[in-house]
């Protein structure tokens, strides 16, 4: 079993910035890809940005030029450091971590508040 636990959730003025962390533990063979999805109140799950093994990035086009998503492979970690920050960047964000035998792991979910 694998488990993924989230960090750095919070309550951020628009304009402000906030940095999540997503660390994997447990029965870890290899990694595809991790990632970061939001889920906003009354509507669906969405890809913010995911990040390969080997570096590739894929961002949501709401996102380019103000969130970047980073690994620390070693550590078993992705990070999601976001800036500028708008209200309707408020959601759940989850961590998704993608095996190297396809199998799919989310976190739990940390709480991203943007509001003044």
């Amino acid at each position: 079993q694998v488990q993924l636990a989230e960090s750095g959730g919070g309550l951020v003025q628009p304009g402000g910035s906030l940095r999540l962390s997503c660390a994997a533990s447990g029965s870890i063979f290899s990694i595809n890809t991790m990632g970061w999805y939001r889920q906003a109140p009354g509507k669906q799950r969405e890809l913010v940005a995911d990040i390969a093994s080997g570096g590739g990035t894929n961002y949501a086009d709401f996102v380019k030029g103000r969130f970047t998503i980073s690994r620390d492979n070693a550590k078993n970690t992705v990070y999601l450091q976001m800036n500028s920050l708008k209200p309707e960047d408020t959601a759940v964000y989850y961590c998704k971590l993608v095996t190297g035998y396809v199998i799919t792991y989310w976190g739990k979910g940390t709480l991203v508040t943007v509001s003044s």
